[in-house]
């Protein structure tokens, strides 16, 4: 169940990825070009190399459309920052204005897109799909 927390805009920039999280207490959502609604979360990954050994990205979270709340698939960025601790890469890829990650999801989405162009309502409308 859903609660209200007032915005704390002393937190940080409520226009990037990590300031609107600490703003909001809560992760960013956005929509896809491919109606459903996302949430986005910055994650990180120890790396093999000695120079930048973190690196960070960001996990778009698919929220299901049709029947009980909850997560239905994800879709994830390459690495957008990388840092000599966890938290120095989480801080950069934070920097990222939701603008920007919204074109990161458009990306995957792109990659990950089926060959047909038409989405499911359309298809669903069509007595003879082939």
């Amino acid at each position: 169940m859903g609660r209200f927390l007032p915005p704390d805009h002393t937190a940080g920039d409520e226009r990037t990825v990590g300031g609107y999280a600490a703003v909001h207490g809560r992760p960013a959502a956005i929509d896809g070009s491919d109606g459903a609604s996302y949430s986005l979360d910055i994650l990180v990954d120890a790396t093999e190399d000695a120079a930048e050994p973190f690196a960070a990205y960001i996990v778009f979270l698919r929220w299901r459309r049709i029947g009980p709340q909850g997560v239905e698939g994800h879709l994830e960025t390459e690495y957008l920052a990388w840092g000599e601790t966890a938290a120095e890469a989480a801080t950069r890829a934070g920097a990222l204005t939701l603008d920007a990650a919204r074109e990161e999801l458009e990306r995957s989405l792109a990659q990950h897109r089926p060959p047909t162009e038409r989405r499911w309502y359309d298809v669903m409308r069509d007595p003879d799909p082939a």
